[in-house]
Parts: structure tokens; C-alpha cells; sequence
């Protein structure tokens, strides 16, 4: 989601795609495409111990909230300046998102639960619950949206007030679930690490890590990385950054500890970037183009598990004509070769019908049903995360998820104060 403006920031925009970018490749080698008996067999991926060191320099969802932080922070700012109060500013984050997660929740409760009553209930209820776990990011980001004009506040008023109440929460949680063996505690972390590592974004806004002496940037990029490898190495926290079929614990999701310290790497290492004047002046088309991918990030981030598998049946067809070409046309590599082109493409094609379903805002939204229909909105996109979209008496905490997801849409367009069929981004 892009933030509106004449001016715009580079090197953050260029952090956002590149984060969805790594996030679409990963989940392009989840998975190898194997033929057994001419049929296409999806077979989980298992690298050796080596990943383990590789995962952390692919893991970039830090570095993705430290983007919403510093886009929030510069949001809520704007907002103060004009004058706008806080209903303003929550039709105008929530209604954006309304588009593509009723179009992606829509899509997906049609499938799921055409599979559920035509013959494959169980499998139907698997296969939507596992599509729908991509929606805890925007779950966590809905939360986070509430509640950021007081994180702007709370880091203007006392910066390490709130940093260290959410670090020392973080720590708290590990080590509860550590000592109780419990890796579902660890979910708390859900409504603690990532909120911390979005502060450390608004800390970047307010001048952290970019301004003032270098060493505060190489200290804190070194405290991040080491960090990492004394949880690792010296807490037993798990060796690797994201969790595969040989690797069932890890540290993302849920987050631990050292996703915090990712973070603080991750942000160092932006604010070096920034002082090297990395991004600092690009052409008009590439600032056309990294807008344009960035108003894209969550259409692509929600569709890019469909279009792998688009692009994964499409390469086996091939293999029909050009058997010998078999374990090229399967490989990884090819999947991505395919993949990212192809959401390319249809990333736009998809974002004009959401843009279609995204409520109109008025001049003065109202406070009361604004904060309703973004708190409905909100508890029904963690539904479906949890549960899955299919519609049925036996699944009733999806079904009350989707239907949630439609009511609090239309909640949104009428307490915005616009019409929800056509578009207007303010």
C-alpha cells in the first residue's frame, strides 16, 4: 500500500517490494514438483543444515514492519498537521484493505466451499485453512493500524518508554513457553515482537539510525546480529529464521526473540543504506514504477500462493511435449522464472477489481460505527485466518469469519461516508 504524496521515500518503498519479493520466491521453493505415475506430486522441501545460516538473510518480514512503522509514523504526522481526527485516519487505513481481502476471502470461501459440498469436506477444510494462514500479516497489520497514532506519541514522548515494556514482553513469552514447553505460547509474541520491531520503524521516521553519529547504526547492527547468534547458540532458540518440512519450529512464526534483533539489524543496515545516499534520487519511471508496486504489495502478497500453483500445473503440462526436458521444466528455478512474471501481470489485473469493491471516504466519517466496522473488520479477517472461508453448519467459526469480512466491508463504506462500488483514494 502506497502512501499518497508528491514525495515519497525511496529507499523504504524499494525495502517494501523487495520484502514481498523474497516472501514470493521462498514459497516458490517450499515446495519441488515431482512426476509419479504421470501425475504431478507436491513434494515439501528439506535443504540440509546449511539453510539454517541462509534463513536469516532471506527472513525480511522485519524489515517490512519497520516500513509500516516509518509509513505510519509519516500517515499519522500528516493527519495532525491537516487537522483530521482519528476517524478519519481509520476509514482511510481500513477502507484500503477492504478490496483486496474481500475479493481474496470472497474467491476463496466460493472454492473451498463449492469442494466442501461437492464431495471433499475434509480436504476442502485443510486446503482453505492453509491458503487462509497468509492472512495473520494483515490480521497483525489491521491491530497495529488501530492502535498507531498512540505508538506515534508514545515514541515522541518517552522513545524508550514503550520499547522496553514490548522488549521485556517479548522476553517474558519466550521464556514462558520455553520453560513450559508450550510452542503455541508463543503466539502472544504475535501482539508483542512485531508491534516492537514496527516502533523501531517509527523510531527510523523520527531520525533513528539515519541521522546523527555512524557509529549508533554500526552498534546497533552489530548488537542486532549478535543478538541473534547468542539466542541460537547460546538459548537453544531455534537454529533457523523460517520454519520447512525438516525444520517444524522456528523463529517467525510464531515470533521470538530473534526476529527483534533481526530487526534492529534490519533497520541499522537501512540507515547505513540511506547515508550512502542509496536511492536518494531515481528517475521519474522508476519512481512511477515503485509506486505502482507498492500500491500492489497486498494484492500480490495475497495471490502469489494461487499464481505458484498456476505456475506450477503450467509447467507440467509442458512436460507432456517436452519429456526430456522434465527435471529442468520442474525445477525450482523454472517455478520462479515463471512465477514472478506472471504476478506481474496479474497483480494489476486483479488490484482494477479491487480498487472497484474499496469504499468511497467523506470529509467526516463517523467515530462510533468507523471504530465498529474496523474492529469487525478486523475479528473476522483473524476468523478466517484461523479458521479457513468454507461455508457450512459444520464449520461454524469460518462461516462467521467470511460473513464477519462482508458485513464489516459494508460497515466501512457506509460509516467512510462513500459509496462502496466506486473508488475515491483520498
Amino acid at each position: 500500500m502506497s502512501e499518497q504524496g508528491s514525495a515519497r521515500h525511496h529507499l523504504i518503498d524499494i525495502a517494501r517490494v523487495l520484502s514481498v519479493l523474497v516472501v514470493v520466491i521462498f514459497h516458490c521453493l517450499l515446495y519441488q514438483i515431482e512426476v509419479v505415475a504421470s501425475a504431478p506430486s507436491i513434494v515439501p522441501w528439506a535443504p540440509g543444515v546449511e539453510w539454517w545460516i541462509a534463513s536469516w538473510f532471506f527472513m525480511i518480514m522485519p524489515v517490512f514492519f519497520v516500513a509500516g512503522g516509518f509509513a505510519h509514523a509519516l500517515v499519522v504526522d500528516k493527519m495532525r498537521a491537516r487537522g483530521g481526527g482519528y476517524a478519519h485516519y481509520l476509514a482511510s487505513r481500513g477502507r484500503r484493505l477492504v478490496g483486496p481481502l474481500l475479493l481474496f476471502v470472497s474467491a476463496s470461501a466460493l472454492v473451498s466451499t463449492a469442494g466442501f459440498w461437492f464431495g471433499h469436506p475434509e480436504r476442502s477444510v485443510e486446503l482453505s485453512r492453509q491458503f487462509a494462514q497468509l492472512l495473520w500479516f494483515l490480521t497483525i497489520y489491521l491491530l497495529i493500524v488501530a492502535v498507531a497514532p498512540a505508538l506515534v506519541s508514545a515514541q515522541s514522548r518517552s522513545p524508550w518508554v514503550l520499547l522496553g515494556l514490548l522488549f521485556v514482553g517479548v522476553v517474558g513469552v519466550d521464556w514462558w513457553s520455553f520453560s513450559a514447553r508450550s510452542y503455541e505460547l508463543r503466539n502472544l509474541n504475535l501482539l508483542l515482537a512485531w508491534p516492537l520491531v514496527h516502533q523501531l520503524g517509527i523510531a527510523y521516521h523520527r531520525g533513528w539510525f539515519r541521522r546523527g553519529p555512524v557509529w549508533q547504526p554500526l552498534a546497533g547492527l552489530m548488537v542486532g546480529v549478535a543478538g541473534v547468534l547468542v539466542l541460537v547458540l547460546g538459548f537453544g532458540y531455534p537454529p533457523s529464521a523460517v520454519g520447512l518440512a525438516n525444520i517444524p519450529i522456528a523463529n517467525v512464526q510464531p515470533p521470538t526473540l530473534a526476529m527483534v534483533f533481526l530487526g534492529v539489524a534490519q533497520a541499522s543496515a537501512l540507515g547505513l543504506a540511506e547515508r550512502a545516499g542509496l536511492a536518494r534520487s531515481v528517475s521519474h519511471r522508476v519512481e512511477r514504477i515503485l509506486a505502482a508496486a507498492n500500491a500492489l504489495l497486498v494484492t500480490a502478497y495475497l495471490w502469489h500462493i494461487p499464481v505458484i500453483l498456476i505456475s506450477g500445473f503450467g509447467l507440467f503440462l509442458l512436460t507432456g511435449a517436452f519429456p526430456a526436458a522434465t527435471d529442468v521444466l520442474l525445477s525450482q528455478p523454472m517455478v520462479v522464472a515463471v512465477t514472478l512474471p506472471l504476478l506481474a501481470t496479474l497483480a494489476p489485473l486483479i488490484g482494477r477489481l479491487e480498487y472497484r469493491l474499496v469504499p468511497g471516504l467523506g470529509y467526516a466519517p463517523r467515530r462510533t460505527p468507523t471504530i465498529a466496522a474496523f474492529a469487525l473488520l478486523s475479528g473476522a479477517t483473524a476468523l478466517v485466518w484461523m479458521n479457513g472461508a468454507v461455508l457450512a453448519p459444520s464449520q461454524p467459526w469460518s462461516s462467521l469469519g467470511v460473513v464477519g469480512l462482508w458485513l464489516g466491508a459494508l460497515a466501512m463504506a457506509r460509516a467512510a461516508g462513500g459509496s462502496s462500488a466506486v473508488a475515491r483514494v483520498s
